[in-house]
């Protein structure tokens, strides 16, 4: 697998660059709300850029869920969801689309990368 090809890794970290860009600029947000935002948008440029120059790397496509994941539950965890009339929407959706998106296109991506780490493991001998 070629290193800076996969598609799969370029939306999650588009994801968590819109995210932090969301968090610092055009959301209304908590003190709460932005530093998940910040913090699992930034886990996911990081991861995005780890698996981009590391393909074929399985625990970095996992992480990269994982981090999806923990955006996606943020805006219940850190419980900006439940503001009365909804004041802060906008960082909640972000935070729903964004994670929910970068999970599901990492999940995708894990056969390929489980696939080109045995193409590039030597058989094994008797």
């Amino acid at each position: 697998m070629k290193r800076w090809t996969r598609w799969e890794d370029y939306v999650a970290l588009a994801a968590g660059l819109f995210t932090v860009l969301a968090a610092l600029i055009w959301t209304t947000t908590t003190v709460t709300s932005m530093t998940l935002m910040l913090v699992f948008g930034g886990l996911l440029i990081v991861t995005g850029v780890l698996n981009l120059s590391m393909p074929g790397t399985p625990w970095l496509e996992y992480a990269q869920c994982a981090v999806g994941v923990l955006l996606f539950v943020s805006p219940w965890v850190g419980l900006y969801a439940s503001y009365s009339a909804m004041t802060f929407a906008s960082a909640a959706w972000t935070s729903w689309i964004a994670g929910i998106i970068a999970a599901v296109v990492t999940a995708a991506a894990f056969k390929p990368a489980m696939d080109a780490r045995q193409q590039h493991r030597p058989a094994h001998q008797h």
